[in-house]
């Protein structure tokens, strides 16, 4: 189990890239929704859902593992934060790349409570700072979308 669990926190391996871990998980969690942008919400918010469970469980056994509380290996955060800014975002180019870029300086800065999440226990403030990074990245997206729906 303890193998499953670090396969799927490293996103299948994608965490051991040498340079910048965090966007190679947002790189993974951007293609997952390439492949199911056409799903219904229903379908989206499930995959989001499995996705993050999975998450916090993989993502606490593989701080163990590693021995440390939130191991730069452990990206599937980033996927799940990634689908959650695009959820039912569309499939459009700028979408896409807005969407990713926003998430990762979002990611990064951590705007308040996101940074406060990371002190949850566990796998779970593993997953949460990076799920709110996720809500900030959608409602910011929507908000250019209405500004600019030709873009999208």
């Amino acid at each position: 189990m303890n193998r499953l669990a670090v396969f799927l926190a490293t996103a299948g391996g994608v965490g051991y890239v040498p340079v910048a871990p965090g966007t190679a998980g947002s790189a993974v969690g951007a293609l997952l929704y390439v492949l199911t942008w056409k799903w219904t919400l229903t379908g989206q918010l499930a995959l989001l859902v499995v996705v993050s469970i999975v998450g916090v469980w993989a993502s606490d056994q593989a701080a163990r593992h590693f021995g440390r509380e939130d191991p730069g290996p452990v990206v599937i955060d980033e996927v799940a934060g990634q689908l959650l800014t695009l959820i039912v975002a569309g499939g459009s180019p700028v979408t896409l790349v807005l969407g990713f870029l926003l998430f990762r300086v979002l990611d990064i800065v951590k705007p308040w409570p996101a940074g406060r999440f990371e002190d949850l226990p566990g796998g779970l403030g593993i997953m949460a700072d990076d799920l709110m990074a996720g809500v900030y990245g959608r409602l910011i997206l929507m908000a250019v979308a209405s500004l600019a729906p030709a873009w999208f």
